[in-house]
């Protein structure tokens, strides 16, 4: 059974997570690793979620507020050994649910070409490529998505 725990960046499961999202990345980034690297730190971030399996942490993802009504998420990951049983998508799905409740618009995130199984997550999940943004902007290797978050049903009718 997978279970959901909302805490930050300073939760020992989450920063060992990290660890090997990092080395995942550093295979798959190669030489543009160092690139990407100085935009991942994940000091101070304050809304971060970690599922875990029983009580094995078995993956994670975190948001950070990004200008105007946005939220960016960083840092998804799930163990390899677990992938394909629809962890990441309920990381991502509370993670968004997080940012709602915030009182967030839309999410935002860049994920690399080189992470075919992110770019299918992120379309599964309802989210549109977009033009690059911030510092991602130009970068050959980067895509960046949005989704619009906001409850439609919460829009009041004219």
């Amino acid at each position: 059974m997978i279970t959901l725990k909302r805490t930050d960046s300073t939760n020992a499961d989450f920063v060992a997570l990290v660890k090997l999202l990092d080395a995942d990345l550093k295979v798959r980034d190669g030489e543009e690793h160092d690139f990407y690297h100085q935009f991942n730190k994940i000091d101070n971030l304050k809304n971060v979620v970690v599922a875990y399996e029983n009580d094995t942490p078995v993956g994670c993802g975190a948001i950070k507020p990004h200008g105007e009504g946005a939220m960016e998420v960083k840092r998804m990951f799930v163990s390899p050994a677990m992938r394909g049983k629809g962890i990441a998508a309920k990381v991502l799905d509370d993670l968004e649910q997080w940012a709602k409740e915030l009182g967030y618009a839309r999410c935002v995130l860049e994920t690399g070409k080189k992470q075919p199984e992110a770019i299918g997550l992120y379309k599964k999940s309802g989210y549109q490529v977009t033009a690059n943004y911030g510092q991602y902007i130009g970068v050959e290797n980067s895509i960046c998505f949005e989704k619009s978050i906001k409850d439609r049903q919460s829009i009041p009718s004219r």
